[in-house]
């Protein structure tokens, strides 16, 4: 799965009506300091201390919010040799 990595301020940059709103992205979590990820279909997911949680997702023409506020294209993350798996 390919993912485009960025800021929570980046995040609350890039939503629009149609996506959660900043009050429930706090709710969750995410704060201008938070390091959340999107990938492809639109699903966020915030980095914890241990893990990435799905926290929501976007909606409407977010690929191209995405690519526009971070500059960034999408990747995959880097897989470990061990079992493929990113970490």
């Amino acid at each position: 799965m390919k993912f485009i990595e960025m800021s929570g301020k980046t995040l609350l940059s890039v939503i629009d009506r149609s996506n959660p709103s900043p009050q429930d992205l706090a709710q969750v979590g995410v704060t201008p300091e938070s390091i959340v990820r999107v990938n492809r279909q639109g699903d966020i997911e915030l980095r914890r201390a241990d893990r990435w949680d799905l926290i929501g997702g976007l909606l409407g023409d977010f690929e191209h919010r995405v690519k526009t506020h971070t500059g960034l294209d999408w990747v995959s993350p880097i897989a470990d040799g061990e079992n493929g798996q990113g970490e």
